[in-house]
């Protein structure tokens, strides 16, 4: 490991003997990151450092326990856990307590979403760590936050939803409650960790000192409501329901074409104008119901009807091409098999090949990010549990005789 930085370092934040991943993005090599996370956010975290070329260590048990979505061999355990070595480690043991305390004496990043007792319980938490290690970025995950009234509680994706607003905002008007038909708060919590993880990387840089980052899915949640909480805590308006329509910019929705439904986004007097136009509508402008943008969203369901009546004596295909000539943004509603067939989402890449372990060859969602310099890749697969232990356990130290010992003990 790299020695620490003093205060006024310029020393960067790596590990000069991390392996790097084979062919994968340089971006983060050198970087060590222990991996404890399980079910969703967490692995959505530690995946963003892995496939930047982060060497990240996934413990597992010695018994290989359900995986939340499904077995190994499953889609959602191949797109969240590729670019990963596996040590199996009991941590309830003391070889295996031990082992991992001296891994992470020499790691740059911990992340975990156990609910928050656990990891004090083991003696794994943050302010045991950071005693040996003091580099140690230590980056945790919960429902609900650290402490506070509702710490304990269990966390799920569909609950933060509901509680921090978002089903509140989503779906027809009167329809009732409406998840997302993604993980959002997961998949946010887990970004936002990655982010916070990036920060303290920077800040160590300077004070050679790492720290405990903090997220939950409630707070991930709540910040991702956005302009909606931003309307409430300055004018006191509480958002409803509003379905395809967007909640101030009219006319945004989904409207039907002669061969489906497109979205038409007019934001703003100047597209509005565009928009009237390739309509043939240039009435509209004229019109009080419609001339403003307050007035539009008064008479919103009116214009809407007025719309539709024009939009369905064509094809979706055939009005993208006259709005984007006109400089309005409008597109096709694809499901998941029409997205990846996309030619936009082809030339992106955002489908990478590999080849995994337990079903040949498959694709994987890629980074939504491109580097001139540092690529990111899909660079090898899923592990097998405990794939990579004697490897990873003799970096450490410890010798052949060791680990057998450990192995033969249950602990590895």
């Amino acid at each position: 490991m790299a020695q620490p930085a003093d205060q006024n370092s310029d020393a960067s934040p790596d590990i000069e003997n991390a392996p790097e991943m084979s062919m994968g993005s340089t971006a983060l090599n050198g970087l060590r990151v222990l991996d404890l996370t399980r079910v969703r956010s967490g692995p959505t975290c530690v995946r963003q450092l892995a496939d930047w070329g982060a060497d990240v260590i996934k413990i597992e048990a010695p018994v290989d326990t359900a995986q939340f979505g499904g077995p190994r061999s499953g889609p959602d355990f191949q797109n969240l856990h590729r670019n990963k070595r596996s040590l199996t480690l009991d941590l309830k043991s003391e070889a295996g307590l031990a082992a991992f305390r001296k891994l992470a004496d020499s790691a740059d990043i911990v992340v975990e979403n156990f609910r928050p007792g656990v990891k004090k319980r083991l003696g794994i938490d943050y302010d045991t760590l950071s005693q040996t290690n003091p580099r140690l970025i230590y980056a945790s995950i919960s429902g609900f936050g650290q402490d506070g009234p509702m710490a304990d509680r269990p966390g799920f994706d569909q609950i933060a939803q509901g509680m921090g607003g978002l089903m509140s905002i989503t779906g027809a008007p009167g329809a009732g409650p409406m998840r997302v038909g993604i993980p959002v708060a997961d998949l946010c919590a887990g970004m936002f960790a990655a982010q916070g993880i990036l920060i303290a990387l920077y800040e160590r840089c300077n004070s050679g000192k790492g720290q405990w980052v903090q997220t939950s899915l409630l707070q991930a949640q709540v910040f991702m409501l956005d302009f909606q909480a931003a309307r409430y805590l300055m004018d006191g308006d509480v958002p409803k329901q509003a379905g395809n329509n967007h909640p101030t910019s009219i006319p945004t929705g989904v409207f039907k074409t002669r061969d489906g439904h497109m979205n038409i986004a007019v934001t703003g007097a100047n597209i509005w104008t565009r928009f009237a136009d390739v309509m043939d509508r240039p009435d509209w402008l004229e019109d009080a119901r419609y001339a403003t943008a307050p007035a539009r969203s008064e008479h919103r369901d009116a214009l809407g009807a007025e719309i539709e009546a024009i939009t369905k004596t064509r094809t979706t295909a055939e009005w993208i091409e006259l709005f984007t000539d006109a400089g309005v943004p409008a597109g096709e509603i694809n499901d998941i098999g029409q997205v990846f067939d996309n030619e936009q989402v082809r030339h992106l890449g955002l489908a990478q090949p590999v080849t995994s372990q337990e079903r040949g060859e498959i694709e994987l969602v890629g980074q939504p990010i491109l580097m001139s310099r540092t690529p990111s890749r899909i660079a090898t697969p899923p592990p097998l549990p405990g794939q990579h232990s004697a490897d990873i356990l003799a970096e450490i130290g410890m010798s052949e005789t060791e680990i057998a010992e450990m192995k033969a003990k249950g602990a590895t």
